[in-house]
């Protein structure tokens, strides 16, 4: 997923005093050093308050510290306004931290830990912080009311989903309450070796703009979880993944599984030397199919089809 891109603005350094836990303060700066451009979608503020820790290096009416708050619900889209209908720009599923800086209205405005990017996501989606340790490894695990799959099905995680819990048996015993099977969970240390094998297992997930996995997941979102599963860190967007994960490859390296291809507004991860897995609008879902099928579909509006193939450390 590659979003407009955001107006940013230029800042020049300033100093302020740390702010209390969740309450706005104001202070007095003055400006000097160079001007600096601070990209929206990881640095939280707005024209009435910016996220503390960009104190020294923009100047606000008004800061705020985070509130360390996580997914409560099985999923909750991340938005470009506090507006159910307004644009997804990211998604944070079960388990997964988010730092509230503003609630007004339903609304909280934060960013998500995990990568720092920020939106607005429904207060109701928001619970305690989890000392998550154990992660869903299935696609989907159900919760289910007693450590039995014949009692009631609560709810549905999805994939990538941080659990808090203990094995009982074959379930693993929710803090929170409820039972998934031990065969959809593993410990949240516990690191994939092929981060492919973890975009296959997400095959036919529905295409979803800003997805991550709760009811479908985007280009980027599924290279983020896919490599994440494997112990890598990737940002959100394809063009911040493109110049921050993996080296560049030289134009006569033959292509390999595991590489990543960035076109214009999208990625995906090769399953082998010609076919590509991605979550993609074509299909309306995650797929594999033939690299030059995909770069064909491109060629008619794109100089470049491919602007970038890159290889993660072995």
């Amino acid at each position: 997923m590659t979003l407009s891109a955001s107006p940013s603005i230029s800042t020049r350094p300033a100093a302020a005093d740390a702010a209390a836990d969740g309450k706005r303060v104001t202070r007095s700066f003055h400006l000097d050093g160079p001007t600096i451009t601070l990209d929206r979608r990881v640095n939280a503020f707005r024209p009435d308050i910016a996220d503390v820790a960009l104190a020294g290096s923009l100047f606000a009416s008004h800061y705020a510290a985070p509130m360390p708050r996580a997914c409560a619900a099985p999923a909750a889209m991340m938005r470009n306004a506090a507006d159910p209908k307004a644009e997804a720009v990211s998604q944070i599923l079960h388990g997964e931290g988010f730092a509230v800086l503003d609630l007004a209205q339903g609304w909280a405005w934060g960013y998500s830990l995990h990568d720092h990017y920020v939106g607005y996501v429904a207060a109701s989606a928001l619970g305690a912080p989890v000392a998550a340790d154990h992660v869903v490894m299935a696609r989907e695990a159900i919760v289910f009311a007693g450590p039995s799959i014949k009692t009631a099905a609560l709810a549905t995680l999805p994939f990538a989903s941080k659990l808090s819990g203990t094995i009982d048996g074959n379930f693993l015993a929710l803090a929170e309450g409820g039972f998934v099977h031990a065969r959809h969970v593993a410990p949240l240390d516990q690191r994939a070796s092929d981060p492919v094998a973890i975009a296959e297992a997400l095959l036919g997930a529905p295409y979803l703009w800003g997805g991550r996995g709760g009811g479908g997941i985007d280009c980027s979102g599924l290279v983020q979880i896919a490599l994440a599963a494997s112990g890598v860190t990737a940002p959100r967007d394809t063009d911040q993944q493109r110049t921050q994960t993996g080296d560049e490859l030289p134009e006569e390296a033959r292509l390999r599984r595991g590489d990543l291809i960035y076109f214009p507004g999208h990625v995906g991860m090769m399953v082998d030397e010609e076919r590509l897995i991605h979550a993609n609008a074509h299909w309306m879902a995650v797929t594999v199919e033939p690299l030059a099928d995909v770069t064909a579909r491109l060629k008619p509006d794109h100089d470049r089809p491919i602007l970038s193939r890159r290889r993660l450390p072995q």
